[in-house]
């Protein structure tokens, strides 16, 4: 019972372990990553564009000399100012607003896709390193296993239970296990690299990952509901919002536009005569009115609308059964993970029992080597495919997580 209680409290301080540093590297991510910083700038401008909504057309303003002064009755007109605004319609900038909020809103949904798209790279990049480094533990391992079969084998020529044959068949597999490592610590240094990548790193910096993994014994079942909130899919939320607001944009700009304003016309007096309105500046209020008559413009608008939104819905609709098809599939492929990492644990556990007994065997009868390598090999092969349905079964994980977690959350 002790030993179960320190055997549960080790994977469960590892799988800890393992979800802490990997989310420190996610978080480290985000915070470096250009792309995202990208997204964020995107963001940041569709957000001012809200501001440069809140506004109205530029004040006319226009002066004017009378060249040729005309001649009136309370005296000549010398020049001519005026000075307008012109108005949109009641409503017009707060559904400017709108329209431009919507647009931000859409902006930052492609902000949240963008960071658990990099949090999805950045496991699976974490459990592929963590895999090379496991199987290259393995092989460190293998390769002493041999070196001490290599050294009975020496003794056992010696009193003529194995042959010269043996031993050179024993070093032979050393030299490619030996080659299988080399070819892993290139494997490492390209995944390193890529690591530091997403990191925006320095190319040659350590990363550390977790010493051990195992599959855990309980495991949520997923729900192909929570699809429904996943960012990819709310983005087309966010379009077609903003689509509907475009509508109502249009709708108010084919409204007509109305300005106000006013003239001032100085006037000289007319000389030797005298009365009342002598040389009386003219001043002259203006309201003017701007209709849309003779224009298709916002009727197009508005049918370029609806087509949009109905595609947005068909986008939807195509992204949510791509979604599902991958979801599924990532559940099944955890799933598999899970059935060759059981088996494969119980195929180590009678690799290692008939290891046993061909080596209990040297002490009474001649050994046969070519038996001792077969299930050497075959307890490599064994452990390899325990690693590889660990980092299948993780990756399947965080993919899972990326398609299921709602908008705002990231899993690893």
């Amino acid at each position: 019972m002790r030993t179960v209680i320190l055997i549960a409290f080790s994977f469960f301080t590892i799988a800890r372990a393992n979800a802490q540093q990997l989310q420190s590297y996610i978080q480290e991510a985000e915070l470096n990553s250009p792309q995202i910083q990208v997204f964020e700038s995107r963001y940041s401008i569709a957000k001012e564009k809200i501001n440069e909504a809140n506004t109205v057309p530029n004040t006319e303003v226009s002066v004017g000399y009378f060249v040729s002064r005309p001649e009136t009755r309370t005296g000549a007109q010398r020049a001519k100012f005026s000075i307008q605004q012109m108005l949109p319609w009641f409503g017009s900038i707060k559904t400017r607003e709108n329209y431009a909020s919507s647009l931000a809103e859409a902006e930052f949904i492609e902000i949240t896709i963008a960071k658990r798209k990099l949090a999805l790279s950045v496991s699976e990049t974490y459990y592929l390193l963590y895999a090379i480094r496991a199987k290259q533990k393995v092989l460190d391992i293998n390769i002493a296993l041999l070196k001490t079969y290599e050294k009975m084998a020496l003794t056992a020529t010696k009193v003529g239970k194995a042959s010269a044959v043996d031993v050179l068949k024993l070093q032979i597999r050393q030299n490619e296990l030996l080659q299988q490592k080399k070819v892993l610590l290139q494997k490492e240094n390209g995944i390193q690299v890529a690591m530091n990548s997403l990191l925006n790193h320095e190319h040659a910096d350590p990363v550390e990952v977790v010493t051990a993994l195992e599959i855990p014994k309980e495991e949520t079942i997923p729900d192909f509901e929570t699809l429904s909130l996943n960012p990819e899919l709310i983005k087309y939320d966010k379009l077609y919002n903003s689509v509907v607001e475009a509508e109502k944009l249009n709708q108010k700009e084919k409204a007509p536009n109305f300005g106000i304003g006013i003239s001032y016309i100085p006037v000289e007096k007319r000389p030797a005569m005298d009365f009342s309105d002598n040389g009386k500046d003219i001043f002259m209020p203006m309201v003017s009115l701007s209709i849309p008559i003779f224009n298709n413009t916002y009727k197009s608008r508005t049918k370029q609308n609806e087509l949009r939104q109905k595609k947005i819905l068909s986008q939807k609709e195509n992204r949510l059964n791509v979604l599902t098809s991958s979801f599924a599939k990532a559940i099944s492929q955890r799933n598999q993970a899970r059935i060759k990492f059981d088996i494969q644990g119980k195929n180590l556990k009678q690799a290692r029992n008939a290891k046993k007994i061909l080596i209990n065997q040297y002490e009474t009868n001649r050994i046969d080597f070519n038996d001792i390598l077969d299930i050497q090999e075959l307890q490599l092969k064994f452990e390899i495919n325990q690693i590889e349905a660990v980092q299948e079964y993780y990756v399947q994980a965080a993919l899972i997580n990326y398609l299921s977690l709602p908008a705002g959350q990231a899993g690893n």
